[in-house]
């Protein structure tokens, strides 16, 4: 059972839906490695894990948006989570990824950014987004320059310090990929 009001999108190999209970272990264990994490904020400890998963739960009663639980539709698995955040400091809405191990080199992050974007824009009305980016983190650099997204400044983020901001083309931009339609099983969409 859900913890929040998210919405249920389907895309053609996942789920995005809102967390559940069954999904923090799953979570956890991405916060608790290092090499994984760091570029989500660091490694952090499972009590550690737990604050950000009932932060996140949070933001969605906040705002009535936030991270999805990326479930893998051929498994039932927890793949990773991506959505919009927009804490307390942040410079404005960011489209954020994480694919959890075992996941990677899927186009997972990819097709969920994808939809997590078009439902923004069709769903929330948002007119922009960004992707908030640690330097050094060139596969998450990758992603966005796949997904349209160019840089536009460095900043200092309240929760991690310098950071790189990279900004979507928005729904006007007239591309179906600005609106995550790019779903269509052809190879492009999930190389």
């Amino acid at each position: 059972m859900s913890l929040t009001q998210a919405p249920v999108l389907d895309s053609t190999h996942l789920i995005l839906r809102g967390p559940e209970l069954r999904d923090f272990d799953s979570l956890a264990a991405f916060f608790a490695d290092p090499d994984r994490a760091w570029g989500f904020g660091g490694a952090e400890t499972r009590p550690d894990a737990w604050r950000w998963w009932a932060c996140n739960i949070g933001h969605w009663h906040i705002h009535g948006y936030g991270y999805f639980t990326i479930e893998d539709k051929a498994t039932g698995a927890p793949a990773g989570i991506c959505g919009i955040w927009n804490p307390e400091g942040w410079p404005e809405p960011e489209l954020g990824w994480v694919v959890f191990e075992g996941f990677e080199g899927r186009g997972i992050a990819h097709e969920a950014a994808l939809r997590a974007r078009r439902y923004a824009y069709e769903d929330l009305g948002f007119t922009t987004l960004t992707s908030n980016i640690l330097p050094g983190n060139t596969r998450s650099v990758a992603l966005a320059e796949r997904l349209g997204a160019v840089f536009e400044r460095e900043y200092d983020n309240v929760s991690m310090g310098r950071d790189m901001l990279y900004r979507h083309p928005g729904p006007d931009a007239g591309t179906d990929t600005a609106l995550g339609r790019d779903d269509d099983g052809s190879v492009e969409a999930y190389a």
